[in-house]
């Protein structure tokens, strides 16, 4: 059990002994409904009545942004969608590669079961924390704009789950149905736009929070890097491949001479370069007459991997301290590297090479290719973890604070996304309603506007079907 699982499931054990003892000694207050425990307040129900009631000229003005993001939002999630079908259509190597199916709820220990590397740490506390403040701001929100346009409310409370341990899963603002159908379409839509409005102001105050936390608690520690120093050769240029001369290259003729394991010579008139069979492979389709090889540099002979932290014992934070550290040292001296990966530290014993620029200066032959992130998904992830300098290694300055830290990352992520998801315009989300209330502002008929959303919501069905089919299709890709 690592560290944070163990913090992770100690802060589960309180909160579940915590609730079990709220529950019983407030189980006059508890209604079973299907499988959940329905915990009913009053003091939710004076919260709203007080805010809508103080603000309510803000919060008639307020409609129109919140009407008008739920617009934005509902676009823009259409989008998405239609990106997301595109990408498991025209990459299923990608797909296959993400393994989990893309409907898939968010549990706890999702990515870690999966092996997801590039998501944080999913927890059971993280889970019920952002449940409680997504659901808490969301239906409070709604309430809020219920009660500024008079629809009436009949309770508002929290759900539990409550077999084997109580979990919070939910809150509720159970609204008067007929008083709510009666209101304009105007201020329905209000309503039904509000809890997403306030999921996405959520999610930026989180977003800021985060910010300021990572600044204040974490620190640079170290320069990494995902590749070595590589030149672009011509096929032809090619004379010999391991020691074994070559008249009229071309790709067959280099591929055959490789050997299975290790690093392959492959040598020019005037210089030499190293591949292994993988990275030969991976370039065996392209239509140029070139090849990506390795340079013969000082790196990629030693082996060195992992994070760079020192140099001859001097720590590095980054890339500007690792050039300053290697620029007092000449080409033909040996120095010391120390990288770290995970937990374990590695020292490497490397003899400086000469800069291919400039002969005069030491060269190692390590650097980074600057990734983007492909697909949505990608760029919502690639956006809220912008503030952070790519290929910096980062440390905690406490252990809690990578805990804490991943908490407010999902906070915000989970926060984005319900907003985006809830404004689907599909019967089971808050968009459905809204779009047929839209449909029904237009036509004003009521059949048309039932029509559209019966289409809408099928044609949503529909294209959900079509990414489980195509994530499974992405397993018989080879």
């Amino acid at each position: 059990m690592n560290y944070f699982t163990a913090i992770d499931l100690t802060l589960f054990g309180i909160f579940v002994i915590f609730i079990s003892i709220f529950l019983y000694r407030k189980r006059k207050n508890l209604k079973k409904e299907g499988l959940l425990l329905l915990y009913k307040t009053s003091w939710g129900m004076k919260v709203i009545d007080k805010v809508s009631k103080k603000y309510k000229k803000t919060l008639g003005k307020l409609s129109y942004v919140v009407i008008g993001i739920g617009y934005l939002l509902m676009g823009f999630m259409i989008y998405l969608l239609g990106k997301i079908i595109y990408i498991y259509v025209a990459y299923p190597s990608i797909v296959k590669a993400i393994k989990i199916p893309p409907i898939t709820p968010l549990v706890p220990y999702l990515p870690q079961a999966f092996k997801l590397n590039f998501l944080p740490d999913f927890y059971f506390i993280y889970w019920i924390i952002i449940l409680a403040i997504i659901a808490i701001t969301h239906e409070f929100m709604h309430g809020i704009f219920m009660r500024r346009y008079g629809i009436k409310i009949k309770s508002t409370g929290f759900g539990f789950f409550p077999f084997f341990f109580p979990i919070f899963l939910a809150a509720f603002v159970e609204q008067d149905e007929k008083s709510m159908n009666k209101s304009k379409n105007f201020h329905q839509m209000a309503v039904l736009a509000a809890g997403t409005f306030a999921n996405l102001i959520t999610g930026i105050l989180f977003f800021i929070i985060m910010i300021l936390f990572f600044s204040w608690t974490f620190a640079p520690a170290g320069a990494e890097f995902n590749t070595y120093s590589y030149s672009i050769v011509s096929i032809p240029a090619i004379v010999s491949v391991n020691n074994v001369t070559i008249d009229n290259a071309n790709y067959n003729k280099i591929f055959s001479l490789i050997d299975e394991e290790g690093l392959n010579e492959i040598r020019t008139e005037n210089n030499t370069y190293l591949i292994n069979k993988k990275g030969l492979e991976e370039q065996r389709n392209s239509k140029t007459n070139y090849l990506l090889l390795y340079d013969d540099s000082p790196a990629i002979k030693s082996g060195i991997n992992g994070t760079i932290v020192a140099v001859n014992g001097i720590p590095i934070r980054d890339w500007n301290e690792f050039g300053y550290e290697l620029m007092k040292y000449s080409p033909g001296e040996t120095i010391s590297i120390t990288t770290k990966s995970g937990e374990e530290k590695i020292n490497y014993e490397i003899v400086l090479g000469e800069n291919p620029e400039d002969s005069e200066k030491p060269w190692i032959g390590v650097g980074y290719i600057e990734q983007t992130r492909r697909g949505p998904i990608g760029k919502v992830i690639e956006t809220i973890s912008s503030f952070k300098k790519q290929y910096i290694h980062y440390e905690p300055k406490f252990k809690a604070a990578t805990f804490i830290y991943n908490l407010l990352w999902w906070l915000v992520m989970i926060s984005i996304s319900v907003a985006l998801m809830n404004m689907l315009p599909m019967g089971i989300f808050d968009g459905g309603r809204f779009f047929y209330l839209t449909i029904l502002s237009i036509t004003k008929n009521k059949k048309k506007a039932e029509l559209w959303f019966k289409i809408s919501t099928n044609i949503l069905l529909f294209m959900f079907v079509l990414l489980m089919v195509f994530w499974v299709l992405s397993f018989f890709v080879a």
